[in-house]
């Protein structure tokens, strides 16, 4: 049996057999490729699998290009760091790092092809995966309610004002819209005195960035009752349950990180763990970047908020924006 190792591109190639040529190796692969050139995914994973050599018979066919993989990632990170050390002195760092991305390619290919994975599968999985995590939605895609009549529609754009009251000797969270109260006034419900009694402000940003609250539909009494199955199913008692969880959820999280103070990015784990809680309803429709952007903006609103004790929320669901201002001196 021969043997032999997993060549990368540009390295000259090893006959496969005394009578074999460079000819039989390469046949359909582009000997020269012109700068510019574009190759298809798919093509190019064919074409690599050409110049594949044996190996060893027993050994693991995806063990050599995933380290063949890992030694050309090193390689890439060496050229650079020799034109960071070298900088003009380096002309060639240009054409280096197009050759060892070159090989890091090759392997890539090789190890989907060893996997049963088709690379431009794997490109195209990979920018829909990107877009979710980086491309907000557009606001006029937000609105899950647009057919619906008015009275159960969100709001899109409406001023609530959020007091703090001592009550009984307990200091608890009041939030009106025209003057009404929404929902009952509420307690951090906690041994910590942690500001939670605020966490409306979440569900406003919800409702202002993603278009969507069951809460505050419930609060504000904009359930879809027109079509009994969407009232159950997205505006009910489980949709409800599910929000109220991810507040408390991304608040446990928040306290840990300043409460997002200076925070510019969600870890991808508690945005995939949103994810998954909210799969069955509407709103997965949207993206992480969205969810991403709705609990930044709940959080710059809610830290003005406990600063000033309260204050004016004015909610634009058009612009996706929550602005708090203060409250008149009274």
């Amino acid at each position: 049996m021969r043997t032999s190792s997993l060549p990368g591109c540009g390295v000259f190639l090893n006959f496969l057999s005394d009578n074999a040529t460079l000819l039989d190796i390469l046949q359909g692969v582009q000997e020269k490729p012109t700068r510019g050139a574009s190759v298809d995914m798919s093509d190019y994973q064919q074409a690599a699998c050409k110049t594949l050599q044996e190996v060893e018979a027993g050994t693991d066919a995806v063990a050599v290009p995933l380290l063949g993989l890992i030694g050309e990632v090193g390689a890439v990170a060496t050229a650079y760091k020799k034109q960071l050390r070298d900088g003009r002195a380096n002309p060639t760092f240009k054409a280096q790092l197009r050759e060892e991305l070159g090989d890091a390619l090759w392997y890539l290919a090789v190890l989907a092809e060893q996997s049963g994975l088709d690379l431009a599968d794997v490109a195209a999985a990979n920018l829909h995966k990107v877009a979710d995590r980086w491309r907000p939605t557009t606001a006029d895609q937000i609105p899950f309610d647009e057919d619906y009549p008015q009275k159960e529609r969100l709001p899109r754009t409406a001023r609530f004002i959020l007091r703090l009251a001592d009550v009984n000797g307990i200091t608890k969270s009041i939030l009106t819209w025209d003057g009404a109260a929404v929902g009952d006034p509420l307690t951090d419900a906690s041994h910590v005195s942690d500001d939670y009694r605020m966490h409306d402000i979440f569900h406003l940003s919800y409702a202002a960035v993603l278009g969507w609250s069951p809460v505050m539909r419930s609060l504000l009494r904009r359930k879809r009752r027109s079509n009994p199955a969407v009232d159950e199913a997205e505006d009910g008692g489980r949709a409800i349950a599910i929000e109220e969880g991810i507040s408390a959820l991304v608040f446990s999280y928040a306290s840990r990180h300043n409460y997002l103070d200076g925070k510019a990015h969600i870890d991808n784990d508690l945005l995939d763990t949103i994810g998954s809680m909210v799969g069955h309803l509407e709103v997965s429709a949207h993206r992480a970047a969205d969810w991403e952007k709705a609990i930044l903006t709940g959080y710059t609103a809610w830290r003005q908020l406990r600063q000033a004790g309260g204050g004016i929320i004015d909610l634009d669901m058009n612009t996706q924006t929550l602005v708090v201002s203060s409250m008149p001196a009274q």
